[in-house]
């Protein structure tokens, strides 16, 4: 017994194995490229290369009126995206999965595949294909609306300031509220029947069932939503690309940190390129993220943890 005891474990090298090809490519292509980032956004260009300013490029984004404007512009602009993306498509996707989610309801299968099609869509195909939609000129929004009587409503809604973002919020719920919906079904599809079978013992059952035992059991599921809601929002650039092009018309009321991004790091039209200052705004982006991410993880996943089963 004391010579088994006193046995060294064996090393799992096999672990390392299978996890080093992983890790390298993660390396090179995430963690490296973010460093690099970071450093970049430290230096201006001078006469004699690269010289190290600290954190003056951030100083001047956050305080020079000629960049503080466009920045502060597009945070709003991407916090109104995901407020719509929170307010709208994860309710919508929790709504979806308790119908679907239903043994009664028929045909579950269809409207599955159906509303998680449009996620695996390209962005090129579903900007452009809304822009056609929506032309004033061309479109059929306006003969869909003049047949139910509300031609009156219909507006140039991708051409004016008030309403071309939240438009683009709606399209960007429309193609994606399938990644909540099915990750919610998924949700309920693994509480265990033994619940839901003592709920109905007590007389729970129908809508009165889900408030009181399936929300507060998948609020976990919820939680997550919402944390890949927020980096995706904050991420986000192909849709307002697409749609409205680098200069986020009309008159930057599109704009967001994805489409500032672009213009100072590459450039466009007549603005130069400035690669430090576009290296600035990823920090800042990847910075917002960040504080957002832990938020969620120290503050609210703990007290989450009670509803899991």
């Amino acid at each position: 017994m004391e010579f088994a005891s006193s046995r060294k474990k064996p090393i799992r090298w096999h672990i390392a194995v299978f996890l080093a090809p992983a890790v390298f490519v993660y390396t090179t292509v995430m963690i490296l490229p973010l460093f690099g980032t970071l450093q970049f956004s430290l230096f201006r260009p001078s006469l004699v290369g690269q010289a190290f300013v600290g954190l003056d490029n951030f100083r001047t984004l956050l305080g020079d009126p000629r960049w503080s404007a466009s920045f502060w512009n597009a945070l709003w602009n991407n916090t109104w995206f995901f407020i719509i993306h929170m307010l709208v498509q994860n309710p919508i996707g929790v709504l979806l999965a308790a119908l679907l989610s239903s043994p009664r309801l028929r045909l579950r299968g269809f409207y599955r595949t159906a509303i998680f099609v449009p996620t695996i869509l390209s962005f090129v195909i579903v900007g452009f294909v809304w822009k056609l939609l929506l032309s004033p000129i061309w479109g059929v929004a306006p003969g869909l609306l003049d047949l139910v009587g509300l031609k009156g409503l219909f507006a140039p809604w991708l051409g004016k300031e008030e309403y071309a973002l939240t438009t683009l919020g709606l399209i960007s719920v429309w193609q994606f509220v399938g990644i909540p919906m099915m990750l919610i079904y998924a949700a309920l599809l693994a509480i265990p029947d033994e619940i839901l079978e003592a709920a109905e013992c007590d007389g729970i059952t129908g809508m009165g069932q889900f408030w009181k035992i399936k929300l507060p059991l998948i609020l976990p599921s919820i939680g997550i939503i919402s944390v890949l809601t927020f980096v995706g929002n904050f991420n986000a650039f192909d849709l307002i690309y697409t749609t409205q092009g680098a200069l986020a018309g009309p008159n930057f009321s599109t704009d967001i940190l994805g489409t500032f991004l672009y213009r100072t790091f590459f450039g466009f039209q007549l603005q130069t390129g400035d690669p430090n200052m576009g290296a600035t705004i990823a920090s800042m982006m990847f910075f917002i993220i960040l504080i957002g991410v832990c938020l969620y993880l120290f503050v609210i996943q703990t007290r989450l943890r009670r509803y899991q089963f």
